[in-house]
């Protein structure tokens, strides 16, 4: 009986050994979390024997726990790599159309050659489908989850609909003699120009002119004039000289007045340029597909950027506008709510998709399938699907990396204590050999 009770400590010491070599093989695993033999003696008795004297059978392996307390972080210069910070798994899976997912932690992710976010086995990240625009996610069911992928494309071109224009006025400027003409600055007294973007993406030079009227007609009154890439439009955008909007201001040098009506806002009334008129300025076969509003005033609406008619130089407060000419794919984003953001060199930003993150009610209860990854099983509860930072999921850190959690210290420290409880063992069965070799030397 003593020999198998040695026995079983010698096995017991081995599996001790075998799982602390393993935490120390992968110290550096990214995503790896460690684990624990746990043993419990044997004992076993019968009605007929004397449970007072009984001395045990021996001890057992009862399982090997896997330990899953929060490695630390490392941070890389990859937008890709990700780190949960909290509870939470990634979800993976071996094929695009697979529903078999396989869950893991360790986030060193790259892109494959048709640009779907994949692990070192080849394995794609699944993410939530999105809204484009506000990034909104429509669903976190893993059933209507889908390989990341990042686009290789060009963004669309975005033909320009509002232009924000406010400026002041020098009100000490002379009025001009001469009637307009674009192409005599004597016939003005200021001008600003900005860039637009027509159907096709292609960039086009609209230019305004201020000009001041004769104070002995009309006190406070400017006039503006526009062109398109040098060519002249009237109000409704079509070719020739005629004036875009006259500005009124009063006593104070604010807005008064617009075309003669006086302003419905505290600024001048907008002015809204046919997209069918002006387009036929264009000779590329483009168009502008709407018509063309012009706010004059910047894009909030900020009450310190009124135009305005003060004894100051000509200043352009606010000029912006909503086109963009095609841009290529600039950069990749990933926030702590795992929403993915493609930006594009024409200053657009698009939503890729969510991150899929799911947790489980008992994580020890998790299949390891090796690759530092778990499948479901019955004893970890079905894979709860959700947001990144909602509930009792972690957030996501982009450009960083979760370190295996082992403790190196600890596992050496245990290390020598599984080879003395070996070498204890193998002491044990070393004396009952010697003990049965003097019994059979009895004379």
């Amino acid at each position: 009986m003593s020999f198998n009770i040695a026995l079983t400590g010698l096995a017991a010491a081995q599996k001790d050994l075998d799982v602390t070599a393993n935490n120390i093989a992968n110290v550096n695993t990214t995503g790896f979390k460690e684990s624990r033999a746990e043993f419990a003696d044997v004992y076993a008795s019968s009605v007929f024997s004397s449970g007072s004297t009984k001395n045990g059978d021996g001890v057992a392996t009862t399982t090997v726990a896997q330990q899953f307390q929060q490695g630390s972080l490392t941070f890389t210069d990859n937008s890709l790599d990700l780190a949960i910070t909290g509870e939470g798994y990634f979800a993976m899976s071996n094929d695009l159309d697979a529903s078999d997912f396989t869950y893991t932690r360790a986030g060193a992710f790259k892109l494959d050659s048709n640009n779907y976010v994949v692990d070192a086995s080849g394995n794609y990240l699944q993410s939530f489908p999105v809204n484009e625009s506000t990034g909104d996610t429509t669903s976190i069911s893993l059933s209507t989850s889908s390989a990341l992928q990042i686009p290789d494309s060009s963004g669309s071109p975005r033909a320009t609909e509002n232009i924000y224009s406010s400026f002041n006025l020098d009100s000490r400027a002379d009025a001009p003699s001469l009637a307009f003409d674009s192409s005599d600055s004597a016939t003005y007294n200021s001008s600003t120009s900005t860039t637009i973007y027509d159907s096709l993406g292609e960039a086009h030079i609209l230019q305004f002119f201020f000009v001041k009227s004769d104070p002995a007609v009309t006190t406070n009154e400017w006039t503006t004039y526009a062109t398109l890439d040098g060519q002249d439009f009237d109000s409704s955008g079509a070719a020739g000289v005629g004036g875009l909007t006259t500005f009124g201001f009063d006593s104070s040098g604010l807005p008064e007045s617009t075309n003669g009506v006086a302003n419905t806002t505290n600024t001048f009334d907008d002015a809204v340029i046919s997209g069918t008129n002006l387009s036929g300025l264009l000779t590329n076969g483009a168009s502008f597909s709407n018509d063309i509003t012009i706010n004059w005033r910047d894009e909030v609406g900020s009450t310190s950027k009124l135009p305005t008619q003060y004894a100051s130089n000509f200043e352009v407060k606010a000029l912006e506008q909503d086109g963009a000419t095609v841009g290529q794919i600039s950069g990749i984003d990933i926030g702590t709510d795992g929403k993915v953001v493609a930006s594009y060199s024409n200053g657009d930003t698009s939503f890729l998709g969510q991150v899929a993150m799911v947790s489980f009610s008992n994580s020890q209860g998790l299949q390891q399938v090796g690759d530092t990854s778990w499948k479901q099983s019955l004893a970890s509860g079905e894979p709860l699907a959700g947001e990144p930072g909602s509930g009792t999921l972690g957030d996501i850190n982009s450009s960083a990396l979760e370190a295996s959690n082992v403790n190196l210290t600890n596992e050496l420290v245990d290390l020598i204590s599984a080879q003395r409880n070996f070498q204890a063992n193998s002491r044990a069965l070393e004396v009952n050999s010697t003990l049965q070799q003097n019994i059979l030397q009895i004379q």
